[in-house]
């Protein structure tokens, strides 16, 4: 519905940008924006559909305009298919636009195909324009049909001319991402005029309003968008949308012709992650708590098997701590713990072997026996 008849053939007639003149740029701003898109987190909540009707200045319902934007692929390629359509009647004049374009995460299009359409009595207009992106270039394809005149052209663009580039299928995601993001100082970012001639686009936000639907008042953001072409006067598009991204109204400044919301969509519910919980810590008073308590016992006896057990296929075992027990209550030592080491010394396989002549000197485990006066004898040195 915004397609102009102002600009209706293509070719030697149209005047062309002078080849001399520097193709535009996008701002440092616009292209950092691009580049900081997150699609798992920025494009969550922006793929729903838009229903809007089409009146005139004096509130005249003339048609439709629907936006959709799902998740695709494309030749292999994660992307959205973004496809817009908008038919009516201006002036008893059939007229309408429809746009199918596959637009990647970072809102480079991969394909676009634009139709419009004027269905006048004697001179039918129709205009079809093809995006594809093909390895580093762009070709762009246009077939402009009046009455029974067919004009084709064909172009093809270097990639690094068109960096920032923005088609009229990503413009529409864009301006959910705006909302979802919001609008960056200096957003002028490139995208074609109505004779696809390489133009600055700039966006800047408008201030807040309010707007009646189905007597519901609603907060709503705009964002203004301005094609400046080099050929032609400025061409400016003003939309405003929900909080949640849904576009309630949109307009092309001049126009006689207004897309407005005619009931109020169902919000897009967002996956809010829930608050982690926090638990105060408690005193654990496991005897008190029957179920650990059960728990308890068995792994009591549990344990107690298993040693019993082990005790039942050693039987060494029990014979050893005996005899040390023997010997520590015989001897009674101060130092439990160096009797111990001295005592268990001898079972081990590492330590050397004493000297048998060392065995005359040490203090005997017995001292008792030295008032046995037998042994003192033969303790005595022989003369």
């Amino acid at each position: 519905m915004s397609m102009t008849t102002s600009s209706a053939t293509s070719g030697e007639n149209v005047p062309q940008v002078p080849a001399d003149e520097p193709p535009p740029q996008a701002s440092t701003a616009a292209v950092n924006f691009l580049e900081s898109i997150v699609p798992e987190v920025d494009y969550k909540y922006l793929t729903f559909e838009d229903h809007l009707v089409t009146t005139s200045d004096n509130g005249k319902e003339l048609g439709e305009f629907t936006v959709s934007i799902e998740p695709t692929k494309h030749k292999g390629l994660e992307c959205f298919l973004v496809h817009a359509n908008s038919h009516g009647a201006i002036d008893g004049v059939p007229c309408g636009t429809s746009i199918t374009a596959y637009v990647g995460n970072n809102l480079e299009t991969y394909e676009q195909q634009h139709h419009e359409y004027v269905k006048l009595e004697n001179c039918p207009l129709d205009r079809k324009t093809f995006i594809v992106k093909q390895d580093d270039d762009f070709v762009v394809n246009r077939v402009i049909t009046q009455g029974e005149d067919i004009q084709r052209s064909s172009k093809t663009m270097k990639a690094e001319t068109m960096k920032g580039f923005i088609s009229e299928g990503s413009n529409l995601l864009l301006h959910r991402l705006f909302v979802e993001k919001g609008i960056p100082e200096s957003m002028q970012l490139i995208s074609f005029d109505s004779d696809t001639n390489l133009c600055p686009a700039i966006y800047r936000r408008l201030e807040e309003r309010t707007q009646t639907v189905e007597k519901t008042e609603l907060k709503v953001y705009g964002i203004e968008r301005t094609i400046n072409s080099a050929i032609d006067l400025p061409t400016t598009w003003q939309s405003y949308f929900m909080e949640d991204g849904h576009l309630t109204n949109r307009v092309q400044v001049g126009s006689p012709v207004t897309m407005k919301l005619s009931f109020v969509p169902p919000y897009v519910i967002r996956d809010e992650e829930p608050a982690k919980p926090t638990f105060e810590k408690q005193t654990l008073r496991w005897e008190d708590d029957a179920q650990l308590y059960s728990q308890f016992l068995d792994r009591k006896e549990e344990l107690k098997a298993d040693h019993a057990k082990y005790m039942h296929h050693h039987p060494e075992l029990k014979a050893l701590l005996a005899d040390f027990m023997q010997f520590l209550l015989l001897r009674k030592p101060d130092d439990v713990i160096a009797f111990a080491a001295e005592y268990f010394a001898a079972f081990s396989t590492s330590m050397p072997s004493p000297s048998p002549y060392l065995a005359s000197n040490s203090v005997t485990p017995f001292p008792n026996s030295r008032t046995n006066t037998k042994i003192d004898q033969l303790r005595a040195p022989t003369r």
